[in-house]
C-alpha cells in the first residue's frame, strides 16, 4: 500500500473537488473549518497521542472540509475519495507502530463518534485483564461503514444506528451471527453553557426565533449520519423541518456538531444526551420525545474478514454485564 509523498499529502486539498451543486455554503464551511481542527484525538497506548487519534485527525479534517455532502453515493469520485482517505488513515496507523507493535496490537474497532469516552474506558478495562489494548477509531457511522465496504481492515464495527449495520450486512461485510444491539441513547437540544435561552420542546416551538437572524442549528449531516437522521425525524414530527432546514450547519459527525455549539459558533445544536454530558461547554435545553424519532440503538458486529484472536472475546466483554455497566456510567441505556 503506497502512502504517497509528503508533498502529495500536503497538496491533497488542491486535488479534491466537489460534485456539481453539492458544495456547502461558505458559512457552513467556515463553521466546520473552525471546529474540525479541534476534534478530540482518541489516545492509543501504543503510540502516545495515538494511531487511532491520527486516523481521527486525518479523516475528520479532510472529510469535514471537503466531503460533508460529497459522499452521497458509493460511485465515481466520492467512492475514490473515501478509499483514498482510508489508505491515508491506515498509513498513519502503520507509521505510528513498529512491526512488533503491529503484531501485538489488539483488535481494530471502528466505532460511532459518540462512543469515544465510554468505549475507551471499556478498552482500558479489557486491557487491564491482560489482553492487548484494542485499537479504537471514531467517526460517523456512515463514514466507517463506507470505509469497511471499501476494504478497510477492521475487526469490529459499532454503529449508532441499525441502518448502517444493515448496509454492511446486505453486502456481506459482517459476520451475521455476531450482530447484537446493546446500547440506547436519547436526543437533546443544546446551547452554549453561557447561553440564557430557555425553550420547551413542543410541536411548533419557536426554534427559528431562538436561532436569531443569522444563527445556525448545528447537527450531524441529516442525509447520512445517524444523529442527523434522528434529528431530522424529530424536527419533522414537531412540524419544524421545512423552516429549519435552510438554517442548518450540517457537521461531519455528532461530535463536530457538539463542538460548534461548545465553541459558540452555533447558538443551538442537536446531539445525543451522552455527548452533552461529556462536554462542559454546553447545557441541555430540552429532551426530544423518544416517540418523535426512530429508537436510537447501537449494534455491534464482527467484520467478515476479521481474524484477530481477541476480537470475539472483546465483543463478548462489551455485551457482558460488566461491559454494559461501563457504558451506563457514561449515560447510555443498555439492552
Amino acid at each position: 500500500m503506497a502512502c504517497g509523498s509528503t508533498k502529495d499529502r500536503e497538496n491533497s486539498e488542491n486535488r479534491l473537488t466537489w460534485p456539481k451543486n453539492q458544495r456547502p455554503t461558505p458559512l457552513v464551511l467556515r463553521l466546520l473549518n473552525d471546529a474540525a481542527p479541534h476534534a478530540p484525538l482518541a489516545p492509543h497506548p501504543l503510540t502516545g497521542a495515538g494511531s487511532a487519534g491520527v486516523i481521527w485527525k486525518i479523516t475528520t479534517l479532510l472529510k469535514a472540509r471537503h466531503t460533508i455532502t460529497a459522499r452521497r453515493t458509493m460511485t465515481g469520485r466520492p467512492a475514490m475519495l473515501i478509499r483514498s482517505l482510508t489508505r491515508l488513515a491506515l498509513c498513519a496507523l502503520l507509521v505510528g507502530m513498529s512491526p512488533a507493535m503491529a503484531q501485538s496490537r489488539g483488535p481494530m474497532v471502528l466505532a460511532a463518534a459518540s462512543l469515544q469516552e465510554s468505549l475507551s474506558a471499556a478498552a482500558d478495562s479489557w486491557a487491564a485483564k491482560g489482553h492487548a489494548h484494542p485499537v479504537l477509531s471514531f467517526a460517523a457511522s456512515s463514514a466507517l461503514a463506507r470505509q469497511i465496504d471499501a476494504g478497510a481492515p477492521a475487526d469490529l464495527f459499532i454503529s449508532a444506528d441499525e441502518d448502517w449495520m444493515d448496509y454492511l450486512a446486505s453486502r456481506n461485510r459482517i459476520q451475521p451471527s455476531s450482530r447484537a444491539s446493546f446500547l440506547t441513547n436519547r436526543l437533546v437540544l443544546i446551547a452554549p453553557a453561557a447561553s440564557r435561552l430557555r425553550l420547551t420542546i413542543t410541536p411548533g416551538f419557536p426554534l427559528l426565533r431562538a436561532l436569531g437572524p443569522a444563527g445556525r442549528l448545528a447537527m450531524a449531516d441529516p442525509d447520512a449520519v445517524p444523529a442527523g437522521k434522528y434529528g431530522k425525524q424529530a424536527l419533522t414530527a414537531l412540524g419544524l423541518w421545512p423552516q429549519v432546514r435552510p438554517r442548518l450547519a450540517p457537521a461531519e459527525n455528532v461530535r463536530a456538531a457538539l463542538m460548534l455549539v461548545a465553541r459558540g459558533a452555533a447558538p443551538l445544536g442537536i446531539v445525543y444526551a451522552t455527548d452533552a454530558r461529556a462536554a462542559a461547554g454546553v447545557r441541555v435545553l430540552g429532551l426530544f420525545s423518544a416517540g418523535s424519532h426512530d429508537p436510537i440503538r447501537y449494534p455491534l458486529a464482527l467484520i467478515a474478514t476479521s481474524r484477530h484472536p481477541d476480537a470475539e472475546g472483546f465483543r463478548r466483554f462489551l455485551l457482558s454485564a460488566e461491559g454494559k455497566a461501563l457504558f451506563a456510567r457514561f449515560g447510555f441505556g443498555t439492552r
